[in-house]
Order: structure tokens, then C-alpha cells, then sequence
């Protein structure tokens, strides 16, 4: 359809270019043309509507989207606007409810979540307005966005720096309430160092890291000795593991007679993690298998079933346990020319030991750029937050049992904390999650 034999192409193309000239009346003069022509064109709606915003027109605003909402129920950009007028026009539980169903819409908004996340703290939901920025904040700079001012869009910048502040204080509060039943039962001075390595962990207080050659990818605590490799006499509970490494050995070849029991330790979909982390130095592609008794704190009952002399032995040992978290033991399976490449871990709260259960030649692990060579029975205890690597050029299969231990440097106090601290990030992280878009 055309008036006056005009085409809707041209005075499309002719309110875009004034709108790029800063001609922002003239464009849109052209927009409200190419409506005559299109009452339901999205990108004239827009506009228009946007301009009334622009002049403090929210009634007229709001009447313009929510009219084109009837013809794209389902547009996110729609749902924005309409939650920004409201917002404007301080309707803020209506205007959280336009913005949520825009983040519904589209997960990815970070912009939008922003918006949402004003109106929620406006409304004095502190906790779902903690939610709102920090996720916002994390999806921004996964794209390099909101790293600075240079990154940031002009109009938002004052928003996004106060969403930072709030973040900070927010998470620091909840995080800290968390400490506050061991605070009250041991005495703040049990907890100093706990209260630092928080500090450090969101940002408050500077890293503290007296080894530039550890780097924990998550949490990073304060105050104990860095060490790559730690003397086997802190640790006299694996005694009882090393005598029992006949029993253990027994039971792994049970489990290495049944293949099937066996998966790839970094997943069976994760290609691109595979390359990464493997490489093979054979023909032969690289492998790295494992059999789980615990994984991230779930426990595996038919793999525990299978191998009861093994798992007595990891049940009896002071393992270190966060819900969703640890413990993590396996029996580690490196085949043949497969090299795990340099990579660090989480947190140096706890330590990685290793009980070498089947060690062919040429088989070793590096941590710090340290290297050890394992010994049948002898265990090996290290800090994964250095970088660490290990390698099988041999044609056997190397196999290793891996659980984690507390660091020993921590008190008991300490190793509390760290728990529940742990968990709670867990829990909040988890809140943060952005949900999946909606079909």
C-alpha cells in the first residue's frame, strides 16, 4: 500500500537517513508517514514511541507499544519499552512484570535485566534487585561490555556503576550474614582470615597472592603457606590408603575389565573442551577416562558398590564436603600418549591427592613447573591452583585414585566457614542463572 504513490520502502529508508543526520523531528514526521501507509510497521512504532519517552510523554508512549503489542505479542522490544514507560511513569510493579517478560523473552538482555533490576530495588525487593544486576553485570562483561566507561553506552553509564556498588555491597552483606553464627560461637579473630580471603573473592580488597605461579579460578584463600607439593607427613591419615593398595589395585582391575563403567572425564559432548585440555602424542587420540565414586558431592552408589574396599577406605578419611561442591574421587585413567595440558584449579582451600595404583614408564605430573615422577603406593599431594599438567608417553594406560583433601593449613573454624561460604555462593550463582529463552 502507498499514498500518493509514495512506496513504505522509501520513507522507511528516508526516516532512517534523518534519523542518522540527528534530524530526529523530520525523521520522525517520516515515520508517522510510512504508519499512515503501515499502521503496524515495528521499527515506526518504535520510533515514535521513543520520541514521546524522549519529550516526557509516557502516557502517549505506553499508548503507542501497548496498541503495536496487540500485532507482536511475543516482541521483546515491545515488552522493553513498555516496562520502561512504566517505569518512568512510576508504575513499578507493572513495570518489573513488562521487564521480567522481557528477560524471558530474551535471556541474553543485559540491558533489560538492568532496567528490571532498578525497578525491583525501587520497590525495595533487595534481594531479587541483587539478583537482577549481578547477572546483568556478568552477562555485560562476558561481551566485553560495562568494563569501563570506553565500554559502556554513555546513558547507561551512572546506572551501571551504581548496579556495581550495589553488588558489591549487596553480595558482601549476604555473604558476611552467612559467617555470622560462627562469628558468634568462635569470636571474630577465628575468622580473619576468612573475612579477607572474602574481601578478595568480590573484589573489595586486592589479591594477596604471595606465588605469582598460583592463580585459584575461583576462591583464593588468605594467609597459608603456597606450596606446590605438600611433605607427606601433614597428611598421616593416607597410611591406612597406601597399605590398603593391593586391595585398591584389585578392585581397579575389576573396573578396567569392564570398560563400559568408564567415561570420559571431561564429558562425552565437550569436543572443544577436549581440545583444549588433551593432547595425544601418538597416533592414538588422546584420552582421559575416569570412574566416579564422588563427583562435584554426588556419590555414585553402583561404582561404590562395585569397588566396598576402596570406598571404606575414602569414607574413613576427613574428605572435604560442600554440598554440590566435593568430594570428588575417581579412579583416574590416562591412556596411552595423552597429555593433560597446563591448566589450574578453583581454590587452594583444598589439595589434590593422588595414590598411584598403575604407573608404566615415562608417566608423570608437573605442578608449579615442578616435576614428579609417581611411585606405585606412594601418594602425592599438590595444590591444583598452580598450574599443573600430566602426561602418559608410554603405550600402557596409566591409572591414578585422585580425592581431595582440606588443606591443612586451615583450623577447623576456618574449614567451616569455607563450607558454608562456598555453598551459599553456590546457592546465590545458581539464582543467577539466566533462564531459558521462551519457545
Amino acid at each position: 500500500m502507498s499514498i500518493g504513490g509514495e512506496h513504505p520502502d522509501s520513507c522507511r529508508q528516508s526516516a532512517r537517513e534523518l534519523a542518522h543526520q540527528g534530524r530526529l523531528d523530520a525523521a520522525e514526521s517520516q515515520y508517522r508517514h510510512l504508519l499512515d501507509m503501515r499502521p503496524t510497521d515495528l521499527e515506526a512504532l518504535l520510533f515514535v514511541a521513543d520520541r514521546h519517552a524522549s519529550r516526557g510523554q509516557s502516557a502517549q508512549a505506553l499508548a503507542i507499544l501497548t496498541d503495536a503489542r496487540r500485532a507482536y505479542p511475543a516482541e521483546p522490544q515491545l515488552t522493553h519499552r513498555i516496562g520502561l514507560a512504566q517505569l518512568a511513569a512510576d508504575n513499578l510493579p507493572v513495570a518489573a512484570e513488562s521487564l521480567q517478560e522481557t528477560v524471558q523473552l530474551a535471556p541474553g538482555w543485559f540491558a533489560a535485566r538492568l532496567y528490571l533490576a532498578i525497578a525491583l530495588e525501587r520497590m525495595g525487593e533487595q534481594q531479587k534487585a541483587l539478583v537482577a544486576y549481578f547477572t546483568a553485570i556478568q552477562q555485560a562483561q562476558a561481551q566485553g561490555r560495562w568494563l569501563s566507561d570506553e565500554t559502556t553506552a554513555p546513558a547507561l553509564r551512572e546506572a551501571v556503576k551504581h548496579a556495581m556498588r550495589y553488588v558489591n555491597s549487596g553480595r558482601h552483606q549476604l555473604f558476611s550474614q552467612v559467617l555470622e553464627p560462627l562469628r558468634v560461637r568462635y569470636g571474630a579473630s577465628a575468622l580473619e582470615r576468612v573475612e579477607q580471603s572474602l574481601a578478595m573473592h568480590l573484589g573489595l580488597a586486592p589479591m594477596a597472592q604471595p606465588d605469582p605461579r598460583q592463580q585459584p579460578k575461583f576462591f583464593y584463600f588468605a594467609g597459608v603457606p603456597s606450596q606446590p607439593y605438600y611433605p607427606r607427613e601433614r597428611f598421616p591419615y593416607l597410611d591406612a590408603l597406601e597399605e590398603a593398595t593391593a586391595l585398591v589395585q584389585r578392585e581397579l582391575a575389576q573396573v578396567l575389565g569392564n570398560q563400559r563403567d568408564l567415561e570420559a572425564f571431561l564429558g562425552e559432548h565437550s569436543a572443544a573442551l577436549t581440545q583444549q585440555m588433551l593432547s595425544a602424542s601418538g597416533d592414538a587420540s588422546a584420552a582421559w577416562d575416569a570412574y566416579f565414586f564422588h563427583r562435584h558431592g554426588d556419590r555414585y552408589d553402583e561404582h561404590c558398590a562395585r569397588c566396598p574396599g576402596t570406598v571404606a577406605l575414602l569414607d574413613a578419611m576427613p574428605l572435604v564436603r560442600i554440598r554440590d561442591h566435593a568430594p570428588e574421587a575417581l579412579f583416574s585413567v590416562l591412556r596411552p600418549g595423552t597429555h593433560i595440558l597446563p591448566h589450574r584449579g578453583v581454590t587452594n582451600t583444598r589439595l589434590v591427592t593422588h595414590l598411584p595404583l598403575v604407573i608404566p614408564p615415562d608417566c608423570a605430573l608437573r605442578v608449579g613447573g615442578e616435576t614428579h615422577v609417581w611411585r606405585e603406593g606412594q601418594c602425592v599431594t599438590f595444590d591444583d591452583t598452580f598450574e599443573h599438567e600430566a602426561w602418559n608417553r608410554s603405550n600402557q594406560t596409566r591409572v591414578v585414585l585422585i580425592l581431595d583433601v582440606w588443606n591443612p593449613d586451615l583450623t577447623d573454624v576456618e574449614r567451616l566457614a569455607v563450607t558454608d561460604l562456598v555453598e551459599a555462593i553456590g546457592d546465590f550463582n545458581r539464582q543467577c542463572e539466566p533462564p531459558e529463552p521462551v519457545a
